[in-house]
This record gives structure tokens, sequence and C-alpha cells, in this order.
């Protein structure tokens, strides 16, 4: 028996570990043992324990609780709680998705000790080193032993860093198994689509109707904490709304909610608040982020995942941000890069509204990246 310890600690990596749960349960349960850590990076319900409910993924074995904390703190707990379980437990890999906190943690536990690292989601890259999420998924990827890469441009990258896409096995920290699997969040996509328009009922309490808003999601640092920034994502937000007569669906995560009156003008505060067409709703669970995804006009985001969903779902994307780990949506004409600049993100929305339709090649495999990273670890296990 494969024994596998998966760390997950923020929603994307719930989301994407249920993925990888539902394989072993259909089709690997008497080959893999999966023992999951709930590090506790996002520890409000409704950012974490409401998907595992919700997606079916066997609750976590071990829940570290660490919560929010400095970067330095918070990773320094995460590496000596996680340690400890690597130690009881000896697991064959230990697997790791992304690029938060909770992986490099688990990164640097495993790699001390000489735990094989499973990094999925690997060679994505920003070039952007001032994002500590471009750190986490560097200092991850040299570390780990297989390495299963969702693009064709993923692995590009890697081979720009030195890393050989054609070492044969047995693999090692030192000589990587590079695998182009597709990726994971479609897999779910896939699987989740159907039964979203069935579980929830998100457009009709929101009174909205299919491709008459705008759906956007802001969480980045460097977004929420910056005044300015904040102001022109908003501003822009409420121009859409007042003259291009599209409504705006904004989830908070818990922190935007918390700082956006303090990081915003008075009067840009009062013309967001009062606009009975901007709902500033809580998190969202998945089924209903996908129903929201699937019936928005257009999706306005920071956040990696949501990007590929919009792709997935062949909406129209703008990026709030500088760059975008993503670039063939860009590349095919599906994004813009806007960054948090009122105009262009004005501008944006104002040129997909007349484009007509888009084109949005398959880029991310072919649902079914889960049994592949299973098959993989069963074949090369050392």
């Amino acid at each position: 028996m494969l024994k596998i310890v998966t760390v997950v600690g923020a929603r994307p990596q719930i989301i994407k570990a249920a993925a990888l749960s539902r394989a072993i349960r259909n089709s690997f349960s008497d080959q893999i043992e999966e023992i999951i850590i709930h590090t506790g990076q996002h520890y409000d319900a409704n950012m974490s324990q409401v998907f595992f409910e919700e997606l079916g993924i066997p609750n976590p074995h071990i829940n570290l609780n660490i919560g929010s904390a400095s970067h330095g703190k918070q990773t320094a707990q995460m590496i000596q709680e996680i340690e400890k379980v690597l130690l009881t437990e000896k697991p064959d890999f230990i697997v790791l998705y992304g690029d938060t906190n909770s992986t490099l943690a688990g990164a640097i536990a495993a790699s001390k000790i000489h735990i094989p690292i499973v990094h999925i989601e690997a060679g994505l890259r920003s070039f952007n080193k001032s994002m500590p999420e471009e750190i986490n998924r560097i200092m991850c990827d040299h570390a780990s032993t297989l390495l299963f890469v969702p693009t064709a441009t993923g692995i590009k990258n890697l081979e720009r860093e030195g890393f050989s896409t054609t070492n044969k096995a047995p693999y090692s920290s030192d000589h990587q198994g590079v695998f182009h699997c597709g990726d994971i969040m479609f897999d779910n996509l896939v699987h989740f689509s159907e039964m979203a328009g069935q579980k929830t009922d998100i457009m009709h309490s929101l009174h909205l109707q299919e491709n008459d808003f705008v759906l956007c999601t802001i969480h980045r640092d460097n977004n929420t904490d910056s005044p300015e920034r904040l102001n022109q994502i908003i501003s822009a937000m409420c121009y859409i709304e007042e003259n291009l007569h599209l409504k705006i669906v904004i989830p908070l995560h818990p922190r935007t909610s918390k700082i956006i009156e303090s990081n915003l003008p008075e009067d840009l505060y009062n013309r967001l608040k009062s606009n009975k067409n901007i709902h500033l709703i809580p998190p969202v669970s998945y089924l209903e982020m996908i129903m929201l995804e699937k019936n928005s006009f257009l999706v306005l985001t920071d956040s990696g995942g949501v990007q590929k969903e919009a792709y997935f779902f062949k909406k129209p994307l703008v990026v709030a941000r500088p760059e975008t780990e993503w670039v063939e949506i860009i590349e095919n004409g599906a994004g813009i890069i806007a960054d948090a600049d009122e105009l262009k993100i004005i501008e944006s929305v104002k040129y997909f509204s007349e484009a007509g339709e888009l084109d949005f090649p398959n880029v991310f495999g072919n649902g079914h990246a889960a049994e592949f990273i299973c098959r993989t670890m069963l074949e090369h296990r050392t």
C-alpha cells in the first residue's frame, strides 16, 4: 500500500485535493492510503470547512490550527508541526499543491528528513519575485522528486531553470521526474459543473441573469493593502455598473472585508455600498462560485485559480495583476492584463463587450489529471 500525506491549508488547495481524494476513493482505494493534514492557513469556516463538506473530501486526519500570522512565524510553525506528522507516519510521498505558505512549509519539512515530494501545479511562474507565492513555488519545485505540470508553458519554464524533462526513473530530488499531466482543477469542473446548478440557488437569491454581471474577486495583499490600487479597482467597478449597466458581484475574502472601508475614500466607499447593483457578499462555496463563473459575462480577478476557471467556462478575463502564470489565456485572446489600472480595466471590459465570439482552445488537459498522478506515484515509489 502506497502511503501519502497530503498537505492543504488554503481554499484553492482544498479544492484541488478533492480531485485527488476522489480519484483515490474511486479507483485506487486498495493501493493508496491518503492522510490529510490541514495547516489551518485558511481557518474561517466559509473559506475552509464548507469545502470539505461540499466536495466530499475526507475530513483532515490532522488539523494543525495554525491560523494567521506573519509569513515567517506562520511558516515556521507549519514546518515544525508537519515534520512531527511525517516522522510519525513515514509516508512514501508528501503531496503539495500550488504556492502557499503551507506548500513551502511542507517542502522544507519533507526535504530535511528525505521524504520524497510530489508537487502538483509545478512549473508555474509569474516572474515576479516580490510575490510570496513565486518564491514558494520555485523553492517547492527545486526540492521535489515528482513534478506534475498543468501546461506546456510550465514545462518550458522548468526547462529554462535547468530541469530535464527527459529523465528516466528512478527519480529523486536530484533527478526529478517532470510530467505534463493537465490541470487538476479542470478535473473538478468537469465533475462538479452539472451538480452546481442542482445544489445552489445563488443566481436566484441575488436576482441575477445569465451574462448580465461581472464577477470580481480581489484578495492579494498588493491590491487589498494598497489604498491606491484598491481605489482604482473599486472605482472601475462602480463605473462599469453605472455606465455599462452590468451588475457586479464581489465575494469578499474575510481579510478584504475588514480593510475595505479603511482603505477607500469615504465618498467611494459610500458610492460602493449604496449601489444596489453591486453585490458585496460573503465568501461563497465552491459550487456557488462555479455557478457565478458559468453565468457571468466577464470575470475580473487577481486569483490564479479563478483565472483558469473563467477560461474553462469560456468567459472573458481581466487580470487585476501586472502579470499572470496562465499566459495561455492571454495569448489566446481570452484575457487582458489590466493590473490595478482603472482606465485599463474599464477599456478591457468595453473591449470584450464588443469583441464577439472568443476562442478557447483546450490547453488544460482532459479532466483526468488526478488519475494520471495516482498511477505515476504508484509506478515510481521508492
